[in-house]
C-alpha cells in the first residue's frame, strides 16, 4: 500500500476553490482556461491550485500541442479515502477496549 502525506491533502483539500476545481474535474478532462470559465479567479490563481492539487498527486496532467489537459487521479483518491477510513476504524476499536 502507497503511503500519502494526509495532512498535506487535507490541507489542499480545506480550500473551497480546489473542492470546486476536483469537481469540475472528476466530471471531465479540462485545460486551465476551461477551468477558469467556472470561477471568478484569474487565470494565474487557478494555475496555483492546479500546481497544489497536483503536488499532492490528487491531478495528473497530459499535454496536447500548446495545451495542458488535467483530470482526477481517481484511483489515489479512492486510496487516501481508504486509508483515512482503515485508521479512523483502527481508533474506533481502540476507543472500545
Amino acid at each position: 500500500m502507497r503511503k500519502y502525506d494526509l495532512v498535506k491533502i487535507f490541507k489542499a483539500l480545506a480550500d473551497h476553490t480546489r473542492q470546486e476545481i476536483l469537481s469540475l474535474l472528476s466530471k471531465e478532462e479540462m485545460n486551465v482556461t476551461d477551468i477558469c470559465s467556472g470561477f471568478k479567479t484569474s487565470q494565474p490563481t487557478i494555475s496555483h491550485h492546479l500546481q497544489i492539487l497536483r503536488n499532492c498527486d490528487l491531478i495528473d496532467q497530459r499535454r496536447d500541442g500548446k495545451n495542458i489537459y488535467y483530470c482526477v487521479r481517481q484511483e489515489i483518491i479512492n486510496d487516501v479515502f481508504g486509508t483515512v477510513v482503515r485508521k479512523m476504524r483502527i481508533k474506533v476499536e481502540i476507543r472500545k477496549k
